[in-house]
């Protein structure tokens, strides 16, 4: 059997737009987070998020093809663009039926439908762009990585909420390790950051809602924690087999070890409170990298920043770790990055990546009042350095998805 390896990073998201920009503020625990300036929020209860900032799409792609892309898909292909150059891989040397692309997004484009919705109410159905559902159907960053690149091999979009990256990562580096591809773009992308989707979040009360104090309401895990902070971007790596990787003599990451799937079979939006999805996909991947909890030197966590969610998380931890789980460093990104939705997974395995290799913990952030229930170590504001082998990251999405990875630091 083949092992599946990292090989290239790409990200688009609110702490930088390229993995060392990401990466130096992420550990530094800077917050992505500000004030939504993209539309007027002066009647809507929420007011933050984590946005995208300096993406010039017409001078990335030009002016023809910028206008076809939704912002999802734009945020997609850049990261896919800047994963390739970062592995070293030139599409015309490679078996183009052996080249696959597992891309995903949680909500598609959802500004282009409600753009085009308001050109049919104001000027007519003829009016209405054809390209409204090419650009929409949340396959279409896959495909568009797919037509760029030329990869003939196994491409789709995995659909399973705020799970995306990691469902995404996993299943391909599955298809490689049956040796059924050699090389396979893998992460998610979401740019939902719109009026509607604000404004049903914050009515499900799902959303902090500190307006006046945007970096620090994000706060998983802390007892003043009052919700996820929503954010968008994209999170893609290049996986390659470790046979076709040695072969050109590529720079390898990363391993990816173990990947487990679960459902919640609970309810639509809240997590199960006992954490038992999180907890049976935590162990499946831990079964499928041959390895015990106390492997694990590291945990990504989901970390929302919601109650139930944090705390049936830590819940899930326990359960799997015992009386060790103390003892293992949890850190949670959204912290500061926000909830990137479908692209979260994505990007978090690229943290996790630059954390095995430099061996730092980014930090939790906004840790100012210790939860009793929430009483794991979860890296309290600053960085730490760490002697780091095995990670662990998790990803839970509504409707009870759960999807974790296990990544191993592979020597230079």
């Amino acid at each position: 059997m083949e092992r599946a390896v990292i090989t290239g990073m790409g990200i688009v998201s609110p702490l930088g737009n390229e993995v060392e920009a990401f990466w130096r503020r992420l550990r530094s625990g800077e917050s992505g987070v500000s004030l939504i300036d993209t539309f007027d929020t002066s009647r809507f209860k929420v007011k933050i998020a984590g946005l995208v900032r300096d993406f010039d799409a017409e001078g990335r792609f030009g002016r023809k093809d910028a206008r076809r892309m939704d912002r999802f898909t734009q945020f997609a292909v850049a990261a896919a663009e800047q994963a390739m150059e970062d592995a070293g891989l030139r599409p015309d040397k490679l078996d183009k039926e052996r080249f696959g692309v597992y891309v995903g997004s949680g909500i598609g484009g959802l500004q282009t439908l409600l753009d085009q919705d308001g050109v049919l109410r104001e000027r007519g159905p003829d009016r209405v762009s054809p390209t409204l559902v090419p650009m929409m159907i949340a396959n279409m960053a896959s495909a568009t990585i797919s037509i760029r690149f030329g990869a003939l091999g196994p491409t789709m979009s995995p659909v399973t909420a705020c799970s995306i990256g990691n469902t995404s990562i996993g299943e391909a580096s599955r298809l490689i390790r049956l040796g059924l591809a050699d090389v396979v773009i893998a992460g998610g992308a979401e740019a939902a950051i719109t009026e509607i989707s604000l404004a049903s979040f914050a009515n499900a009360t799902s959303l902090a809602n500190r307006n006046d104090e945007p970096e620090k309401a994000s706060r998983p895990f802390d007892a003043q924690r009052s919700g996820f902070v929503m954010a968008e971007g994209a999170g893609v790596v290049v996986l390659e087999s470790l046979s076709h990787a040695r072969r050109r003599n590529a720079r390898i990451y990363a391993e990816a070890i173990g990947y487990g799937a679960s459902s919640d079979a609970y309810h639509m939006v809240a997590t199960h409170p006992e954490g038992t999805g999180a907890y049976l996909a935590m162990r499946a991947a831990l079964r499928e990298a041959n390895l015990e909890p106390g492997d694990v030197d590291v945990i990504s966590a989901h970390a929302t920043g919601t109650d139930v969610g944090d705390l049936s998380e830590t819940l899930a931890i326990k359960r799997l770790f015992g009386p060790s789980a103390a003892n293992v460093p949890v850190t949670a990104n959204k912290s500061m990055t926000g909830h990137m939705l479908g692209a979260a997974g994505g990007a978090e395995a690229i943290a996790l990546v630059k954390s095995l290799r430099e061996g730092v913990i980014p930090p939790t952030i906004n840790q100012e009042f210790p939860d009793p229930e929430c009483d794991l170590d979860y890296v309290p504001n600053e960085a730490r350095e760490a002697k780091l082998e095995v990670a662990m990251s998790n990803s839970f999405g509504f409707g009870g998805h759960n999807a974790v990875i296990v990544l191993r630091r592979m020597a230079d």
